[in-house]
């Protein structure tokens, strides 16, 4: 009879001991590698306090799930790759650490039993790692990269970008050289330029520095002996998958990615080099948008479920009305419209569309004014953008259609209704099957964003609403409308800061009150935050003044790192212009009110003022 399901409760160290012949597989559709250091370190607290505690019973870290359908020698990690992963790096610390705690201990009597379990662990962690039988330990001690030694194991994920870390740092034989031959990432600086396989490693090896080699010996046993995992081998790939999205469905931290991914994967059959290839184009892509903060793979998936969701008018009754309810990502592709998931090559192709397209776009300086609004913003503007191929996107393109779509997230911003009201999301679902329609014209879109904003709100009623906005977004829209008017390019610098012209607090704060009006608290509070009081600056400028008066801020040269002079911002720019010929400039509440006035004008303009 064929094995179905073998579960077997096992110590971490015999978990990780395989025969020599065996070894961890982590498949082709598994996630990258993604444990940062918040989870090493909770492990490590979790490890020390259950070491505290003197606890009898085994720490119990959970379930493995391992797929043998291809051998029983090869251990396929259907879940259990980041805990996997994260225990190696942590038995490679603990080796090196050994080593080190060996050659501290005193060689006398009263440290043999202490000497002699630090060996016997170092043995038992080499034999682990390297795969050696006890004749070839002593080989593997004089030299790490020339002894006989297996992979404990091998990493198949199409995500993972760094898939030779964990060898690297394995075969390394100490912290130094591991530090030299591991990747670095460009433009990172610090730590950041390393991946997470080395930063966490060093997080474990940095820990155990401290540990003395009595302590070192009580914890590797812990480690080793005192802690358990469920491991549960299965023989058919299918069943493996569905107990681990049975287990994810109860709360286990993966992805809805992973998810989707493992089952693309799947039914990628015959197709399965190709859906690996274009796989790994998306998640290379998708990096670049993360670094860039624009999106990540849930958020694509996401993205084309609004744009199939739109394309089908699936959410519009035969009335006409629309419904806003709108299924999970992972529901959406695994039960409501599962038959994406069986032309795998098909629906990656799309997905590779949506975020080709986001970085063809990433450095258009409007997508940086996006970012400030309401995250929604991004699944309508993509909607728009899919109707055409990447290489036909331009600049002019996006902007006259986002300017639109900003006008009416403008007013979120300045209105009580959230997102969700019908005035928003009812109005955005309805106008998004437009969206994805190639027949439908950018002018007509515009038409009806103009009637919905003329119909649903007064004039009157947003400049009312910006003279007492107090959040940051507006002030973003409004140096990318000086710009326009200024006719200079909208460019956020890579470090800026809100700057609050009569600042919040310091210790002249008393008389730059007096010197503006203000006869107590409550005016200030109401005054200090308004939009008439903010502006954009150079991150170094605005440090560098601090809490100074206002006629230091305007007089003294931005090249001084002491003012607004030669600022590139434009709104800053508009603030030395109205008091370049002023011998004693004062900032007032007078000049807070009729700046908050003026650019009150200029967003009404901007969102009433479109029109075909």
């Amino acid at each position: 009879m064929a094995k179905n399901i073998d579960p077997e409760l096992k110590k971490i160290g015999s978990y990780l001991y395989l025969e020599d012949t065996s070894k961890f597989s982590i498949p082709e559709y598994q996630r990258a590698y993604s444990w940062e250091i918040k989870q090493c370190d909770k492990l490590w607290q979790d490890i020390e306090s259950f070491i505290d505690s003197g606890g009898t019973d085994p720490y119990f870290i959970g379930t493995i799930i391992i797929n043998c359908q291809d051998s029983d020698t090869k251990l396929s990690l259907i879940d259990g790759q980041q805990r996997t992963t994260t225990f190696i790096l942590l038995c490679k610390a603990l080796l090196l650490r050994i080593i080190q705690a060996i050659d501290e201990t005193k060689k006398d009597e009263e440290s043999e039993d202490l000497t002699y379990g630090l060996k016997k662990k170092r043995d038992r962690l080499i034999q682990i790692l390297y795969k050696v039988s006890d004749s070839q330990i002593l080989a593997v001690l004089k030299d790490i990269e020339s002894a006989p030694t297996r992979h404990i194991l091998e990493n198949n994920s199409i995500n993972e970008l760094y898939k030779n870390e964990l060898q690297t740092i394995i075969e390394s034989p100490d912290f130094e050289i591991a530090e030299q031959r591991v990747e670095k990432i460009k433009y990172k600086q610090k730590d950041n330029k390393y991946t997470n396989f080395f930063r966490n490693f060093k997080f474990f090896y940095t820990k155990l520095e401290e540990l003395s080699p009595s302590e070192v010996n009580v914890f590797t046993e812990y480690i080793l002996d005192k802690s358990e995992i469920i491991e549960i081998r299965s023989w058919n790939v299918e069943q493996a998958i569905t107990m681990f999205n049975s287990l994810n469905s109860d709360g286990m931290p993966l992805l809805d990615s992973d998810i989707i991914s493992a089952k693309l994967y799947s039914n990628s059959g015959e197709d399965r080099d190709g859906y690996n290839t274009k796989w790994s184009e998306l998640k290379k892509i998708i990096m670049g948008l993360e670094e860039n903060k624009i999106t990540d793979i849930d958020g694509i998936l996401m993205q084309y479920m609004y744009i199939k969701r739109a394309q089908n008018k699936e959410y519009i009754s035969e009335k006409g009305s629309v419904n806003v309810a709108t299924p999970g990502i992972r529901r959406y592709y695994t039960e409501t419209n599962q038959q994406l998931l069986e032309s795998p090559l098909k629906l990656t192709a799309q997905l590779l569309k949506v975020s080709k397209i986001w970085f063809e776009i990433k450095d258009y300086s409007i997508i940086e004014l996006c970012s400030k609004f309401n995250e929604n913003l991004k699944l309508y503007l993509i909607s728009y953008l899919f109707r055409f191929e990447v290489d036909e996107i331009t600049e002019n393109l996006v902007t006259e259609f986002l300017e639109n779509l900003l006008r009416l997230f403008s007013i979120l911003e300045l209105v009580d209704l959230g997102y969700s009201s019908s005035k928003f999301k009812t109005f955005l679902f309805g106008l998004n099957t437009k969206l994805v329609d190639k027949n439908i014209s950018l002018s007509e879109i515009k038409q009806e964003i103009n009637r919905h904003i003329n119909d649903g709100w007064e004039r009157k009623e947003i400049e009312d609403a910006v003279r007492n906005y107090t959040k940051n977004s507006l002030v973003f829209l409004n140096e990318y409308l000086s710009c326009k008017e200024n006719n200079q390019k909208f460019i956020l610098s890579a470090k800026y800061e809100i700057e609050h012209i009569m600042p919040r607090s310091g210790k002249n704060i008393d008389q730059i009150r007096e010197d503006a009006g203000i006869t107590d608290e409550e005016e200030f509070l109401k005054v200090v935050n308004k939009l008439g009081n903010k502006i954009l600056l150079e991150e170094d400028i605005n440090r560098s003044i601090g809490n100074a008066w206002f006629r230091s801020k305007i007089q003294n040269s931005i090249s001084e790192k002491k003012g607004y002079k030669n600022s590139n911002f434009s709104l800053t720019k508009e603030i030395l212009s109205d008091f370049e010929n002023q011998e004693n400039p004062l900032w007032t509440v007078k000049k807070i009110e009729e700046r908050s006035d003026r650019y009150a004008k200029r967003i009404s303009n901007f969102i009433f003022g479109l029109r075909e």
